[in-house]
Formats: structure tokens, C-alpha cells, sequence
């Protein structure tokens, strides 16, 4: 695990599944904007500190795994 995975006195594995589904699921996701959709979602990722460990865009919705880090503050 990395260090960036723990804490002083915890290891953490925190990972989600999420879909992106847009709305009434129209077969939208093709072609440029399927490129401009992965840089908008890695883009956002790296704002919140996050890694995409595995994502799938299909022509209706999107498919990610997502490791966020361990919030201290809270």
C-alpha cells in the first residue's frame, strides 16, 4: 500500500464504483465528446486529489473506479 494510503495509525483502501449516466440515457457519448468526457473527468480527479484507477465509456453512460484518499479533518 502506499503511504498516501495511510494515516499515523490506519491503512486505508477506499475505492467506489460510479456510473455517469446522462440524461434520459441518450447514445450521446460517441466520437469528440467521448474524448472531451475522459479529460473532464481526469481533470476533476486530480482537483480532488483522486486517481481513476479503471473507467469504461460506453455510447450511454460511463463506468468508473475511483480511489479517493482519507480526509484527516474529518
Amino acid at each position: 500500500m502506499n503511504n498516501n494510503q495511510s494515516l499515523n495509525h490506519t491503512k486505508r483502501e477506499c475505492k467506489y464504483h460510479l456510473t455517469w449516466i446522462p440524461k434520459y440515457r441518450k447514445k450521446e457519448l460517441y466520437g469528440d465528446l467521448r474524448k472531451y468526457l475522459g479529460g473532464v473527468f481526469k481533470e476533476l480527479a486530480m482537483r480532488r486529489e483522486c486517481e481513476i484507477l479503471e473507467g469504461h465509456l460506453q455510447p450511454d453512460h460511463a463506468h468508473m473506479l475511483i480511489s479517493i484518499p482519507p480526509n484527516p479533518s474529518l
